[in-house]
């Protein structure tokens, strides 16, 4: 299945070794809330992925020696452009069903917490190569 024209969220966090076990436990939080997603139509959500590593002292050298940071990537392919903004609808909703769970809310929330954080997102991507 070819990912290829679909709509891609991609967000990096470059996390201090301190703030690693709070990511853990948000991101899954925050891949548990996805399971409620639709999965077909327009708004759906194709793929989701949250990996992790150490973050090198030479992004471009994988025997670089790591820095002690952690990295941590977020993937969602949509269907269409329209699933990354039901996204975001159901994140801010004022509707206890559909928004954000106290999980990712609490101190730190999961903003808080990428505060704290280096941050580079990609909010509507659109794939531009894909192979299968």
């Amino acid at each position: 299945m070819s990912e290829m024209g679909k709509t891609n969220i991609v967000v990096m966090w470059i996390v201090k070794p301190e703030d690693v076990a709070e990511g853990d436990r948000l991101f899954a939080a925050h891949a548990k809330w996805m399971t409620g997603h639709a999965r077909q139509g327009p708004t759906g959500l194709r793929a989701y992925s949250i990996s992790k590593g150490p973050e090198l002292k030479d992004p471009l050298n994988p025997d670089s020696p790591p820095t002690g940071n952690t990295v941590f990537v977020l993937s969602e392919f949509y269907e269409s452009p329209a699933g990354q903004v039901e996204h975001w609808r159901l994140a801010r909703s004022a509707d206890p069903a559909e928004t954000w769970p106290e999980a990712l809310k609490r101190d730190p929330g999961l903003l808080e917490w990428s505060n704290r954080t280096k941050v580079s997102t990609l909010h509507v991507g659109k794939v531009v190569q894909a192979l299968w």
